[in-house]
């Protein structure tokens, strides 16, 4: 799963690739390359989960990369598109999971706190697939008191277990499988299906709001 250019994973656009080289291309292997990358997309990326997620444009990895700002599938698909860049096999898992410290506004949304479709990116690197995570990053994960989750190219990095106070944060509850792109039409079925307040609870949301909340 390294096809070179998808729908929403555009690694072919001009931005994701400058975007990649710059970030990471003085690294002098792979495993260098996608720990620099991972960081840049976690860190230089703010999660936010307000959007038209309908819309999609909301989960398009250059359109993240362009407002700086996306929640886990836009960022998941910019680390990917950013690994094939460089030419590091790359592909989306998905999960559902429930997150315990989610803000209440997100909470009331949803309708519940199983969060459904959570993306993580797969990097193929030194032989075999490692998870990375890049959703969370290091302001807000400051603001909701847990760590950062960190990514060394050699195991996986999928979730938040526990909180700095040994409180339960995140876990998965059903693996949704791999994807070489957003399989965005059964993610909006399901989100319709489930949480329909989602496409309807965010309008005129201002930046950083989320932040806020947390």
């Amino acid at each position: 799963m390294n096809a070179v250019n998808t729908r929403f994973i555009e690694s072919d656009a001009a931005e994701i690739v400058a975007f990649a080289h710059a970030v990471a291309g003085s690294a002098s292997d792979d495993i260098g390359r996608a720990m620099l990358l991972y960081e840049a997309v976690r860190d230089g990326i703010a999660y936010d989960p307000y959007d038209t997620l309908d819309d999609p444009a909301s989960v398009s990895a250059r359109r993240a990369l362009t407002r700086k700002r996306g929640y886990c599938i836009p960022k998941a698909g910019l680390l990917a598109a950013g690994a094939r860049a460089l030419g590091i096999p790359s592909r989306l898992g998905f999960a559902d999971v429930r997150n315990h410290l989610a803000s209440r506004r997100l909470l009331e949304a949803n309708g519940s706190d199983v969060f459904r479709w959570h993306a993580y990116t797969e990097l193929y690197l030194a032989g075999k697939w490692v998870k990375a995570t890049p959703a969370f990053d290091a302001e807000l994960c400051a603001r909701a008191g847990i760590e950062p989750l960190h990514f060394d190219g050699r195991n996986d990095s999928v979730f938040h277990a526990y909180d700095r106070q040994n409180r339960k944060h995140m876990e998965y509850v059903l693996d949704r499988g791999r994807f070489a792109d957003v399989p965005f039409e059964l993610v909006v079925a399901t989100w319709r299906q489930h949480s329909p307040k989602l496409f309807s609870a965010f309008t005129g949301t201002t930046a950083g709001s989320f932040k806020d909340e947390i």
